[in-house]
Parts: C-alpha cells; sequence; structure tokens
C-alpha cells in the first residue's frame, strides 16, 4: 500500500472515530437522555456508527474533494 492510500485509510478512520463520537454522543443524548445506560446505549450506536460511517468517509471523501474544486473552481489538494 502506498503512503497515500495509508494516509487516506488513517484519516478516514481517525475523522470517522472524531465525528462519529461526537454525533452519537449529542444524538443518544437528545433521545434517551443523561441516565444509568447512557454510556452503554453510547458506545453500541458508536460501534455501529463506526462500521457504517468509516467506508463511508473512506470512499465520498474523494468525491467530496472533487465536487469543492469544481464548485470553488480550484484544483482540489
Amino acid at each position: 500500500m502506498n503512503l497515500q492510500k495509508k494516509f487516506h485509510l488513517v484519516f478516514s478512520c481517525l475523522m470517522g472515530a472524531m465525528m462519529i463520537s461526537i454525533m452519537t454522543f449529542v444524538i443518544t443524548l437528545v433521545n434517551v437522555g443523561w441516565g444509568e445506560h447512557f454510556v452503554l446505549t453510547w458506545m453500541k450506536a458508536f460501534g455501529i456508527a463506526y462500521v457504517v460511517g468509516v467506508p463511508v468517509i473512506f470512499f465520498l471523501a474523494p468525491v467530496a474533494r472533487k465536487l469543492t474544486g469544481k464548485l470553488l473552481g480550484v484544483s482540489p489538494p
């Protein structure tokens, strides 16, 4: 695996972990409130979302970069 592909994979995993942890925390808190089983419910939501979210980020990030470049009239990095 070349360095650029490895970078994209690690980026997707890290971005997924950060974004998904915040989003699932907020949505779980809104839906079930701060209670006895909050952390367990949040971790379950995080696990499911991470398995779905990381591949989505991995495959859609390049598409989003290209679309952003076209919208702004610049070449994506």
